[in-house]
């Protein structure tokens, strides 16, 4: 009989591990995460540090979709303002660029959404190390430290919770991320568009689609909040119904 490498055994356990369907927690938990995210997203201290997750999935965004357009990565860049850029090579204009600039303010509550899905299958360790997975993938990208400072303090949070904490913990950290994610993603397009009022800028998403379409950018963001805002009302009603 063959048998197997002790690494092989303990890769297939651990792999195991992270696929296994968990039980569901109790509802107050999943309520009292909301409740949590819905804090850290209205108070000005904490959403300063935790907008910067926000940024790594907006421009996070930007790159999958410009990959699966075709287009070339350059790179990306994250600061400390909370802002980013993500650099592409390829055509100027088109039906590829177009869907690569509107992904950017989308992306968080795509993203979250997705995670209730998961979260719906109980596959709550799945979904903290696919985020390890995407984090690394997007760590290759990153051209400046911050940036690298960032997607890594992210990674470990959520390595230290999906490995060094019981399943309960792990439950209630992927329920918070998730409804932060969902509600992040409306707060920013409120920002774009006072900043816009406030001082306008040819760079911002809404602006650079308004260049490339013929579409006021006003109508931009008001499609951007209209996704955000749709798929914050899926997430709560697969929630909590």
């Amino acid at each position: 009989m063959d048998v197997l490498p002790m690494e092989a055994t303990r890769l297939g356990d651990v792999m195991r591990d992270i696929f296994l369907v968990q039980s569901a927690p109790e509802q107050w938990i999943i309520v009292a995460a909301g409740v949590l995210a819905l804090l850290v997203v209205l108070a000005r201290g904490p959403w300063r540090v935790a907008r910067n997750v926000v940024t790594i999935v907006h421009e996070g965004g930007h790159a999958l979709v410009a990959l699966l357009c075709g287009r070339q990565l350059s790179g990306i860049r994250l600061h400390s303002d909370t802002s980013g850029v993500t650099v592409t090579r390829g055509r100027p204009d088109g039906v590829g660029m177009v869907l690569t600039v509107l992904a950017g303010y989308i992306a968080p509550s795509i993203v979250g959404l997705l995670g209730i899905l998961m979260l719906a299958g109980n596959r709550i360790t799945a979904l903290l190390w696919i985020s390890i997975l995407l984090l690394l993938a997007m760590l290759l990208l990153i051209r400046n430290i911050y940036g690298v400072l960032s997607v890594v303090g992210t990674g470990l949070v959520i390595f230290g919770v999906s490995w060094f904490t019981p399943a309960d913990v792990q439950a209630a950290f992927a329920y918070f991320f998730t409804w932060f994610l969902l509600l992040a993603g409306v707060r920013p397009v409120f920002e774009l568009q006072a900043q816009r009022r406030a001082m306008p800028t040819p760079q911002s998403d809404a602006d650079q689609l308004d260049r490339l379409t013929g579409v006021p950018g006003t109508a931009w963001v008001f499609l951007f909040g209209l996704v955000n805002v749709a798929a914050l009302g899926t997430g709560v009603w697969l929630l909590m119904f």
